[in-house]
């Protein structure tokens, strides 16, 4: 019972970290209303940053394969704002 409600507790939080970025990247962008290169290169740091967080995630549900692919891909696209 423990360990289950730790994979859940870890889920949720996980959840937590993408919806952190999700509120940071593009909006963190316009409320400091970068453009052009400013913008790109904000944008392609918190990308690699959610890669990053995302990665870890799918490492801690023990997603392999095309269950990663897909679980990082939505995770990223989400957190960067659907851009």
């Amino acid at each position: 019972m423990r360990k289950f409600v730790a994979a859940a507790l870890a889920g949720v939080l996980s959840l937590y970290a993408a919806d952190a970025f999700a509120a940071s990247c593009k909006a963190q962008a316009d409320q400091k209303k970068l453009a052009g290169a400013a913008r790109t290169s904000f944008m392609g740091k918190c990308e690699r940053d959610a890669s990053a967080s995302c990665d870890a995630s799918a490492q801690s549900k023990k997603l392999a394969g095309a269950a990663k692919a897909s679980f990082t891909k939505k995770c990223v696209s989400d957190a960067v704002g659907g851009t």
